[in-house]
């Protein structure tokens, strides 16, 4: 997106373009392929869902022609991960490359671990103490009922005479790879009718995927995770500036 004359303008290809994305499957197939993705055009040429499919169709409602709705349905499909996670903005990231940003945004940490080293704060740890748990012999729990964010948001103590930021911590804990957003529902009211916009909900990428897939690249140093995605990003776009390239990616650890 660029802002021309106070208006926002969407950046993508021509309908009849042959390297247009054409619907959601094909979407997953091309970050599979990248393994990585942006939703929105940012400083790095190319390196986005949005320069590679129609500028026209975005938030029109209508599911099979709308990348805007295309990313509830790929949440909800689990084939990728979704959620903030370049320079806390939208994006996508394959299942093959997901251990890697976990091992380097997590510096080899689960969040107890973070926490007891003083690393995470306390309104973060409120909300994953409602996401995760573990049980007698160590293993990491789940709940077994989805929270929508509005209400993580009420039981996590933030809003009215409350804490503060809940929108940053969320980002947070996403740009850190502890949550993911694993689904949109819109919210039920007393008479058990869908009212209102979709509502993200979100969850431990563990929880979706399993523990020892997702942590699987904690064998390697997080700054050697870092180098792996940098230069898949150098490699596929080539013309980014490394400075572009970190601000969207993560600077070194420690």
């Amino acid at each position: 997106m660029e802002k021309v004359d106070e208006h926002w303008i969407m950046k993508g290809l021509d309908w009849n373009s042959s390297y247009r994305i054409r619907n959601w499957q094909e979407l997953v197939n091309w970050v599979d392929e990248v393994g990585f993705l942006p939703l929105f055009a940012n400083e790095v040429e190319g390196f986005s869902a949005e320069e590679h499919v129609s500028p026209n169709y975005w938030w029109t409602g209508i599911r099979e022609e709308d990348p805007w709705e295309w990313r509830e349905i790929i949440a909800s499909s689990h084939k990728l991960a979704y959620g903030k996670f370049f320079d806390k903005k939208a994006g996508f990231i394959s299942l093959k490359w997901l251990p890697y940003f976990v091992n380097f945004r997590r510096e080899g940490y689960d969040f107890d671990a973070r926490w007891e080293d003083g690393l995470a704060n306390r309104r973060e740890k409120s909300i994953m103490d409602l996401l995760t748990a573990r049980d007698e012999d160590g293993d990491m729990t789940f709940p077994d009922t989805q929270i929508l964010s509005t209400e993580l948001k009420k039981k996590a103590g933030f809003g009215k005479g409350g804490e503060k930021n809940y929108p940053g911590m969320i980002t947070n804990l996403q740009m850190q790879t502890y949550l993911v957003i694993t689904d949109f529902r819109r919210r039920v009211n007393k008479k058990g009718e869908e009212y209102g916009m979709p509502v993200s909900i979100m969850l431990p990428p563990e929880a979706v995927w399993g523990y020892e897939e997702v942590t699987k690249a904690y064998e390697e140093k997080p700054e050697k995770s870092r180098e792996r995605i940098i230069d898949r990003v150098k490699e596929l776009f080539p013309k980014g500036k490394d400075k572009d390239i970190v601000k969207l990616i993560g600077k070194e650890v420690g």
